[in-house]
């Protein structure tokens, strides 16, 4: 067994973010340290809202030469995108 802690993926909201983006990777025994950790490291200025932590072992990811394969049949279906739809301007920023 390795005596090595796990890479933990972090990612933080900012306070004027509407989502989470990643800052940095680092090693913690457990998702409680990671969160510390990622806030001593991560967030020094009071800048977060919120962190979130991911053991690098959990991701799973596309490989950029799989685009086409992966993406293209998304083309076909224009009923996806946004132009069909109106958005009222009481709805705001979405």
């Amino acid at each position: 067994m390795s005596s090595e802690w796990p890479l933990w993926e972090v990612f933080i909201r900012g306070q004027h973010g509407l989502n989470h983006r990643h800052v940095g990777s680092l090693h913690a025994p457990d998702a409680e340290l990671a969160i510390k950790h990622a806030r001593d490291v991560y967030t020094r200025r009071n800048e977060g809202v919120s962190i979130w932590v991911v053991k690098s072992n959990d991701i799973s990811a596309s490989s950029p030469s799989d685009k086409g394969p992966l993406f293209e049949p998304s083309n076909s279906k224009v009923y996806r995108h946004p132009t069909f739809f109106e958005i009222p301007e009481e709805v705001g920023h979405m």
